[in-house]
């Protein structure tokens, strides 16, 4: 096919030749305009004269419709002519255009096979032909078009197997949408090496066989596959012939792209026992089977009428308990969309404030990105059609067996109240809830998006990480605004919070690199269910929902520890300064918390350090070693964190006064 590309060539520039010599007028239009009145002739009916400005007589083609150039020469760099309803083909003449960086023509009605010319079109950036009645085969040549960031073909009757040499597109950085098309066979393996932040879309197909378990494909949420029957595998939560296993391990470097309340554990979460009465079904889709007909809903709203009255002294209690003072279910403006289905046990989504404006069924059909996964959950970057991307929790469900229905009314009563509780938390430093969703057999927890990972993946790297170490100035001011954030958690209520969770994983990074405290609630939220549901006592709140292993445990305060080092005691607040700490030796040294020499944590390895009077080179972050002037700063923080770090809990500061002495260095 490789081979055909210059004969493609020579012809198109025949015909160029040919349209040159048809007419004196046209001789003066240039190679590009030529090239682009061939599309106009391969156009048979163009109903709203979209083209009728595109004129023979011109010099160049930079004023006709649709189209832009760049630089002087009149050279095309973009051609946009979308919902148009043009129909006829696409002309491989189109391979002309040298300088080309966007051909954009959906929605119209064009037809025929994509030409194997477009090839040549090597500064492509571009190419959007979506929504119209092309057929055939990808050309395997798109795979070679080094600059496009953005292909989408999507919602054509294109066939074939999917082409592996779309996926080593070296700049791929925006959208792949083959989705509403006649693709067969499986998925290449190849398309795991895909970056994660591709909006990768290939529902509405015809492919089959088990979703590779391979690089990015691990990262994708249930909706990029949705709409092929015969795909089986994670995420589709569809079993292929033979069985498969729950759920596949993520590769150990997305763990930093971690969002609100991301887990830095990544491997396989538990089998989740579910109720007979509740099939297993892919993440957010199972939101559509609420769906019901009139008649359930009209039912639905009569039971919670008769219950309105019964409940209310619960719910009275359920505000004592939980919320301080505040309404256990929604906060002052906030919005509460209910939709029936659920019995006793209902269904709900709120937004607990007025800036968020994504409504359940746009969050429902949004793309979902795997970038978490724990224990306690897994985390999604869900994309919108419009408006910024959000991280959505999806919690997992505590194993009750509960028939009671009173059971799954308490139960519900309980999330609303720690989900309403965790978004009374404002503040600057610490990760906001914008709004949550509870259904008998599905609770999420929507949180902005926060798209430069964790202090975790910055420090130690990761896929947000960036390729140059963290400046000390820059690590001083994601420490202190993180130790403003806890500091508020910790003083913002009567109840004293405990975050019972505090590790790097958990320090999100926004655009300008501000630290956000994740996870906050997290451990209530799961063991309140637990509770709840009758799993027992939430006493041990740290270890509910913070599944510390391996080197995490390190994070672990002395006193809180069982004697095989994973968390034994309920969370405390002095807990947390213990856990804070840690994380200003991970800041100072990038050490990983594991990471001391002769197999001892890295608090105990510093502090001997110390003890020995060691050179600073011998501790600190090589990277940091040329940042002289930051000397004076760093030996602060190594003295604030060895502070939080005393082996007796008497002994640890508050956190407010953690956040007031790294505010003062520098």
């Amino acid at each position: 096919m490789a081979a055909a590309a210059p004969q493609v060539l020579a012809l198109a520039l025949a015909v160029a030749a040919a349209l040159a010599a048809l007419a004196s007028p046209a001789a003066a239009l240039n190679t590009d305009g030529l090239a682009l009145l061939a599309l106009k002739f391969a156009v048979s009916d163009d109903p709203g004269g979209a083209l009728a400005t595109w004129r023979d007589a011109d010099a160049d083609p930079c004023g006709w419709a649709g189209v832009t150039c760049a630089g002087g020469g009149g050279r095309v760099a973009g051609v946009e002519l979308a919902n148009a309803s043009l129909a006829g083909y696409l002309p491989s003449e189109l391979s002309l255009l040298s300088e080309l960086q966007e051909l954009s023509l959906p929605y119209n009605r064009l037809s025929g096979q994509i030409p194997v010319a477009i090839a040549a079109l090597q500064k492509l950036t571009t190419l959007d032909l979506a929504h119209n009645q092309l057929y055939g085969p990808v050309p395997t040549g798109i795979g070679r078009l080094v600059s496009l960031a953005r292909l989408d073909l999507s919602s054509n009757q294109l066939n074939g197997t999917l082409p592996p040499a779309i996926a080593g597109l070296p700049r791929l950085s925006g959208v792949l949408n083959l989705s509403y098309n006649h693709f067969t066979g499986g998925i290449p393996p190849e398309y795991g090496g895909i970056p994660v932040a591709v909006s990768l879309d290939l529902r509405g197909n015809d492919l089959a066989g088990e979703i590779p378990q391979v690089g990015s494909l691990v990262n994708q949420g249930p909706t990029a596959f949705d709409g092929n029957p015969r795909l089986c595998g994670f995420p589709l939560k569809v079993e292929c012939a033979g069985g498969v296993s729950d759920e596949p391990r993520i590769p150990q470097g997305n763990a930093g792209m971690s969002d609100p309340g991301a887990a830095a554990e990544v491997g396989r979460r538990p089998q989740q026992k579910r109720r007979s009465s509740s099939p297993a079904v892919p993440i957010l889709a199972v939101i559509v089977v609420v769906a019901v007909v009139a008649g359930v809903v009209l039912q639905w709203q009569c039971r919670r009428r008769c219950a309105a009255a019964a409940g209310d002294e619960e719910k009275e209690s359920a505000k004592d308990k939980y919320g301080g003072g505040g309404g256990a279910v929604t906060l002052a403006g906030s919005e509460d969309r209910r939709s029936g289905g659920g019995g006793e046990e209902g269904e709900v989504f709120v937004a607990v404030d007025d800036g968020f404006g994504m409504e359940l069924e746009e969050l429902l059909r949004a793309s979902a990105y795997v970038v978490g996964k724990s224990r306690g959950g897994i985390v999604y970057r869900v994309v919108p059609g419009r408006g910024p991307a959000v991280a959505v929790r999806r919690l997992s469900e505590p194993d009750d067996g509960d028939s009671d229905g009173g059971g799954g009314w308490r139960r519900r009563r309980a999330f609303e109240a720690e989900a309403a509780a965790i978004g009374r938390a404002r503040h600057p430093n610490v990760a906001r809830l914008r709004a949550y969703y509870y259904a008998p057999d599905e609770k999420l927890l929507i949180y902005d998006y926060l798209p430069n990972g964790s202090l975790h993946s910055a420090l130690h790297g990761g896929p947000t990480a960036s390729p140059t170490p963290l400046p000390w100035s820059v690590r001083l001011s994601i420490v202190q605004g993180a130790a403003r954030g806890l500091a508020y958690l910790h003083e913002c209520s009567p109840r004293r919070y405990v975050h019972g969770c505090i590790k790097s994983t958990k320090i999100l990074l926004d655009e300008e690199l501000h630290a956000h405290v994740s996870g906050f609630g997290l451990a209530r939220l799961v063991a309140g269910a637990h509770k709840a549901a009758g799993a027992g006592s939430s006493k041990k709140l740290g270890s509910a929902a913070c599944a510390l292993r391996g080197g995490a445990v390190s994070y672990v305060a002395p006193e809180l520890r069982a004697p095989g080092g994973a968390p034994a005691a309920a969370a405390t607040q002095k807990g947390d300064v213990f856990a804070f700490g840690v994380v200003l030796l991970e800041a100072v040294t990038g050490r990983e918390p594991a990471e001391g020499e002769g197999g001892m944590d890295l608090e105990a390895w510093v502090r001997r350090a110390f003890k020995e009077e060691r050179p600073l080179s011998e501790v600190v972050d090589p990277t940091l070693l040329g940042e002289v002037h930051a000397k004076k700063q760093v030996l602060a923080v190594f003295h604030v964190a060895l502070g939080c770090t005393e082996p007796d809990p008497e002994m640890r500061p508050r956190m407010r006064a953690v956040a007031e002495s790294l505010d003062r260095i520098g």
